[in-house]
């Protein structure tokens, strides 16, 4: 099974409050964005890849959890240096085997969308694992029960879920759709090279305040 896991943009995001968990409250349009890509493929354990061959010659990164069940290959053209096995996909799988009996399964990821730019990329390859091995093992898990694990992972990662625009508040996991109409608009995003910055250290050095307008009033404008 492959997919391409699609990135998103945020419109608006107010930072509301600290919470007592560490994260903060927000409020935030989370809108699909189509113009970075991963490529993901999941695989059962007696299956052979249809992408490996393309990852040739690229840097990867290999490793197989202690049990053996799955195996995770990671591809990037800027090259890996984060543990494979704490990867988000990889964690998706370990997540639903906690409540699940999943046949062994591999995967083949291929990291193209910006890595620490703010567009969900890695959130975006958790969400889309979680809906395949579902598929793969044969769970038929509704969206809902997919997002309460994709939030489990991430605080955007149950947007993509759905995957398409949705108001996100709580820490981002409380979705509500939004109907926006981007008829004769052109969305283009732009990607400063060589720049990237962690969600926590982002967050860390935020001041949280209330807005003079909130973001609902603000979408309604021109």
């Amino acid at each position: 099974m492959i997919t391409c896991p699609n990135v998103k943009v945020n419109l608006g995001l107010n930072v509301l409050r600290k919470r007592p968990d560490g994260f903060h409250d927000l409020e935030t349009l989370f809108v699909p964005c189509h113009g970075f890509t991963d490529t993901l493929e999941i695989v059962t354990g007696d299956d052979y890849s249809r992408t490996i061959g393309h990852l040739q010659g690229l840097p990867l990164v290999q490793a197989i959890s202690e049990d053996g069940k799955l195996m995770i290959t990671i591809a990037r053209r800027e090259g890996v240096d984060w543990d494979p096995l704490k990867d988000l996909t990889a964690r998706a799988y370990a997540l639903l085997a906690e409540d699940y009996t999943l046949p062994p399964m591999k995967i083949f990821l291929e990291k193209r969308s910006p890595v620490g730019a703010g567009l969900g990329g890695g959130s975006a390859d958790a969400a889309f694992a979680l809906r395949m091995i579902s598929e793969l093992a044969g769970l038929s898990l509704t969206d809902e029960v997919l997002a309460g694990y994709a939030a489990r992972l991430g605080s955007d990662c149950a947007f993509f879920i759905y995957n398409r625009p949705m108001l996100g508040t709580g820490r981002g996991e409380v979705l509500e759709p939004y109907n926006l109409d981007l008829t004769g608009y052109r969305v283009e995003v732009f990607i400063p090279e060589g720049v990237a910055v962690s969600t926590a250290d982002a967050y860390s050095g935020i001041v949280p305040a209330l807005p003079q307008k909130p973001l609902r009033e603000v979408l309604k404008q021109d």
